[in-house]
């Protein structure tokens, strides 16, 4: 029996040997951190991964012996297998992926150790090439810098110019929300364009514009959260009287908002500047006839600005060649050319401040009322008030969509809507 257990063992051993071998035999070259080798795959979506795909060229001329391999993934899919991979340890995870900036928090949250500290790689140099909301976006709760800043979304108010005409409203002329909303009035009665579009019981982004314009996101820095603010009643109130006044189109999601902006049901859009892409897009037909102003502020002379969407760069902490994996980010979201590609060829707004001088940004755009409307959006980056967004943002947002459509449609009054949502947000951070 003895001799039997021994030969097995002799066995095991030598096949362990011999996977050792092999494995020792295929080690990839990854190089070291001032000379990058080998190859990484880098995940990404849609045209954000066509953008990564079109700087591999630039890339490679820097860094000849990396190979970079680009995957597109439904949006959707790309974060099941981000949240698997990271349960499994890594196991199946790519060498970089696009993260958008409010799923961080949660991903930080619940994989504190999954993602590589660029920091400590060097991407602190970078910290002043972009505006500090962006930086704060990327950074976990000891202020490092885990995921390194791609694209953005400045706020504006894209709005009808042959409707304002057509009422005799000048677009300057509206500071605040009361101006707004007079206006809306009569650009209804003159054209029968709503005002704006919202999908009531599904999307708060409006709401959100709002809370940022006055510095807070459904949390503020003490983590408390703000739902029973004066910041967020007085937001909630203004669209209430919006739709009280019948100016709001209550639209079906992302269609429903596109339909509207192209069949003329209403006269102006709150969002990014990445919308802008949306409307040439599917309204060519419409040139000249859109530009944009900034939202309206609470009180004269108050803040205007906010931002909508934006999305990073991560290094998993599973990549085998996090050398190649840091260059090829670093590449990617610092070199200007690299930044540009992406806006030229599908209107994503980069971070990287120093591309807001190339005359691409400077130049007046045909289609948008032969208004220089990026530059526009550019000189607004580093005004964008700083929020803190954490890991229950999206538990938040959905909860104040529906105490929105309750306030709306159900005619409860703002203060309690607020409060249930709140109530309801901290059982279900209990959780």
């Amino acid at each position: 029996m003895k001799k039997h257990m021994s030969i097995m063992l002799v066995m095991i051993l030598l096949l362990l040997s011999a996977c050792s071998n092999n494995t020792a035999g295929n080690e990839e070259k990854t190089g070291d951190s001032k000379n990058p080798a080998g190859k990484i795959t880098v995940w990404g979506w849609d045209v954000a991964a066509a953008t990564m795909e079109a700087a591999v060229e630039g890339f490679q001329k820097k860094y000849p012996d990396v190979i970079v391999t680009v995957e597109d993934f439904n949006s959707s899919d790309l974060y099941d297998k981000v949240t698997v991979g990271l349960a499994a340890r890594g196991s199946g995870l790519p060498d970089v992926v696009l993260m958008e900036d409010e799923r961080i928090p949660g991903y930080l949250h619940q994989f504190p150790e999954g993602f590589v500290n660029l920091g400590k790689l060097g991407y602190d140099q970078y910290k002043d090439s972009f505006n500090p909301a962006k930086v704060a976006a990327v950074q976990n709760k000891d202020g490092d810098i885990i995921a390194a800043p791609w694209d953005i979304g400045p706020a504006g108010m894209f709005y009808r110019v042959d409707f304002f005409e057509k009422a005799n409203i000048d677009p300057n002329s509206i500071q605040t929300w009361d101006d707004y909303i007079a206006a809306g009035k009569k650009i209804k009665e003159a054209t029968g364009a709503q005002l704006l579009p919202i999908d009531i019981p599904n999307y708060d982004g409006v709401f959100q514009m709002m809370m940022q314009q006055q510095g807070l996101s459904y949390f503020d820095k003490e983590e408390k959260i703000t739902l029973q603010s004066k910041e967020a009643i007085q937001a909630m109130e203004v669209i209430k009287r919006l739709h009280e006044e019948d100016l709001i189109l209550n639209n079906k999601g992302w269609d429903g908002i596109v339909t509207a902006t192209v069949n003329g049901s209403v006269a102006t859009v709150p969002y990014g500047v990445w919308y802008a892409g949306t409307i040439m897009d599917q309204a060519p037909d419409l040139k000249g006839k859109w530009d944009v102003f900034y939202l309206p502020s609470f009180e004269s002379g108050g803040t205007r600005y906010a931002n909508v969407g934006g999305s990073s760069v991560l290094i998993p902490s599973s990549s085998k060649n996090q050398s190649a994996a840091y260059a090829f980010v670093e590449f990617f979201t610092t070199d200007q050319e690299s930044q540009l590609l992406g806006f030229e060829k599908y209107g994503l707004f980069p971070s990287l401040k120093e591309t807001y001088s190339n005359p691409i940004f400077t130049a007046n755009s045909e289609y948008f009322n032969n208004s220089p409307i990026f530059k526009k959006f550019a000189d607004i980056v580093d005004h964008v008030p700083q929020i803190n967004v954490n890991e229950n943002f999206a538990k938040a947002t959905s909860l104040t969509s529906h105490a929105q459509a309750a306030i709306l449609l159900e005619n409860k009054s703002v203060e309690s809507g607020l409060k249930d949502a709140e109530e309801q947000l901290k059982n279900e951070i209990k959780k």
